[in-house]
């Protein structure tokens, strides 16, 4: 009887314990961190129903990172950046913007705001090619490799170690020993299955390899959840790649869950290319123990192109103040006279974004959303699905994309402006990822992809209200969850 009643005791104190590390884990979330209204309440519902799995999901995926000055590259000052910027800011200010692209003088307010917040310097002079292909993609990135001459700087949130990984790593191999500097930067969550291991031969021969926040245990990971999200390659200096695919057999459709993956990726020749070629090196310099990547002259070459494409390069992550990419898009649905056609795996906006999108919706424009029919993530899946369900309430159109799994992370304003990037529409690349997205002021660009979208819907089927009313019992409670759980997936 004595055990009996020392079991209880014991128990009793393990609970008050737990009670009492709650409520210091729901005063630090509600007092300390600052965090928004959705993720406080989403992460208390945690801790209120699940409380030791809870704290331990909240060391690991909850703890916000340190704002400050992650990336830091004093050799920046040397390519002139500042200088450039502030030039730009001063024509802005003393309203001597002028530029000869049509274009690019309509949304003055947009490139300002990016501008001055981001250093996302303002470039017209770029040509670019559109992908949405995985083979034409990667194609067209191994010719670009083989001819390389000087450098060659990759940077993908997952690089699998499969047969394309495979491919590209030998290719890479073969370059590094003809004297040319390669670099490859992955994500060490999204590229969870790859190891320093496979890139044996190309560090032999004189590449570097690096991993981004990797884990400090062989399981725990701090940082887990703030990953580098971002796929960038330059080449030489002088072109640049920015877009959806990463390297895997999955993205040239080889993949039988996924089927045909359908992304968009750009191919960028232009001064733009400066801009992908510091953030790579921002990004290599934070993550390298002892290979920092030093200003030479060869890195940012001049770039004889006759492109016309009014260009900015913008990047995001929680180390910022603002979100960049999100405070972009809205001011894009800002412009909108006509329509806005959006392309995304996971449509999860935050009150601000969705409220721009319904108030679009209310005034007449054609808002139009096309997302996966299959989830890769079930939850984001689910809240995905509430969302397009309030947005079809206010009048969006809404397609379900049928060819295998669309990937692509695209916004086209009135058939003018557009963005292409990496950033889905949801908390996690707003807040949680570093993300990359250029901002495209060139009508020619806008037509490509709305053209892309009207071809995609040849293999989608539209969702109406009626149909999304008439769901079930179980994609409603499946919904409910997610919706709950969304500011903090």
């Amino acid at each position: 009887m004595t055990e009996f009643f020392q079991n209880i005791d014991i128990l009793t104190l393990l609970g008050t314990v737990i009670l009492f590390l709650n409520m210091i884990l729901a005063t630090v979330v509600i007092f300390l961190e600052k965090r928004n209204a959705g993720s406080t309440w989403a992460w208390l519902l945690v801790l209120y129903f699940a409380p030791i799995l809870g704290f331990i999901l909240y060391l690991v995926l909850g703890k916000k990172l340190p704002k400050g000055h992650l990336f830091e590259w004093e050799d920046q000052k040397k390519i002139g950046i500042e200088e450039m910027i502030a030039e730009q800011i001063a024509y802005f200010q003393s309203d001597r913007f002028t530029p000869h692209n049509e274009s690019v003088q309509d949304y003055s307010g947009l490139i300002y705001m990016l501008l001055d917040n981001n250093d996302a310097i303002l470039t017209t002079n770029n040509s670019i090619k559109i992908f949405t292909d995985g083979k034409e993609k990667f194609r067209s990135l191994f010719d670009d490799i083989q001819n390389a001459k000087d450098t060659i700087h990759l940077q993908y949130y997952i690089f699998k170690h499969d047969n394309l990984g495979s491919q590209l790593i030998e290719l890479l191999t073969e370059k590094a020993k003809q004297g040319i500097k390669v670099r490859i930067l992955y994500d060490d969550l999204g590229s969870r299955g790859t190891r320093k291991k496979h890139f044996k031969n190309l560090i032999a021969a004189g590449g570097e390899v690096e991993a981004f926040f990797p884990s400090s245990f062989a399981i725990i990971n701090y940082r887990i959840n703030y990953r580098n999200h971002r796929k960038l390659v330059i080449i030489d200096g002088r072109i640049g790649y920015v877009g959806g695919f990463n390297v895997g057999d999955e993205y040239l459709g080889l993949n039988k869950k996924f089927g045909y993956w359908r992304d968009t990726h750009l191919r960028i020749i232009g001064n733009s290319v400066h801009a992908i070629q510091t953030r790579f090196i921002l990004d290599w310099n934070q993550a390298s123990n002892s290979h920092d990547i030093a200003y030479s002259p060869n890195l940012f070459p001049t770039i004889q192109s006759t492109g016309q494409i009014g260009m900015q390069i913008v990047t995001s992550g929680p180390d910022s103040e603002w979100e960049h990419i999100k405070y972009g898009y809205i001011k894009m649905i800002s412009y909108a006279r006509e329509s806005i056609w959006i392309q995304t795996p996971y449509f999860i906006p935050d009150a601000s974004l969705l409220d721009s999108l319904k108030i679009a919706c209310l005034t007449g424009k054609d808002v139009r959303i096309m997302i996966p029919n299959k989830p890769d993530h079930p939850f984001v899946y689910w809240a995905t699905y509430f969302h397009v369900g309030e947005m079809l309430k206010a009048g969006a159109k809404v397609y379900i994309y049928d060819n295998g799994f669309i990937h692509a992370k695209t916004i086209v304003v009135d058939g003018k402006l557009s963005s292409v990037g990496t950033a889905n529409i949801d908390v996690r690349s707003f807040k949680l990822n570093f993300e990359v997205n250029a901002f495209l002021y060139d009508q020619g660009t806008a037509a490509f992809l709305t053209e892309s979208f009207n071809r995609d819907l040849v293999f989608s089927r539209e969702l109406t209200l009626d149909e999304y009313k008439q769901r079930s019992l179980k994609i409603r409670f499946k919904e409910s969850i997610s919706r709950l759980l969304s500011p903090i997936l």
